[in-house]
């Protein structure tokens, strides 16, 4: 599995692994930093993230659950460089995205806001070492 920036070109298939529409993807790519993670040149998924003064925000994470776990290597290694936390809010019925969480070394460190009526944990991990 391959990772890379992604580009606006990928946005119809960012779009339908997110199930949102094209134009917000095309939002995200330009506004956040992405990386799509292929395996022969077929998206398996993708990261946004974006720093803040105090943490690395996960923003968007989809795809395979390997997709996903390799995927977090990318903020982790962000945030290790700059000395921050990385954080991602998971909605409660994102398996995939817990695990790869918790597989990563985030620790879930409580309830988050709700987005369109789901509720969400909070997952932290606090001083990330670059590898």
């Amino acid at each position: 599995m391959q990772v890379r920036d992604a580009v606006e070109a990928d946005g119809g298939r960012l779009a339908d692994l997110a199930d949102v529409p094209s134009e917000v993807m095309g939002n995200v790519v330009h506004d956040r930093t992405v990386r799509v993670a292929e395996t022969d040149d077929d998206i398996e998924g993708f990261v946004g993230f974006d720093a803040h003064r105090d943490a690395v925000h996960v923003t968007h994470l989809y795809g395979s659950q390997a997709a996903r776990e390799r995927l977090l290597d990318e903020p982790v290694r962000f945030a290790a460089c700059e000395e921050m936390a990385v954080e991602l809010l998971v909605p409660d019925d994102e398996d995939e995205s817990v695990s790869a969480a918790k597989s990563t070394g985030f620790e879930n460190v409580g309830p988050g806001p709700r987005f369109d009526g789901r509720p969400t944990e909070r997952f932290r991990l606090e001083n990330p070492t670059r590898e």
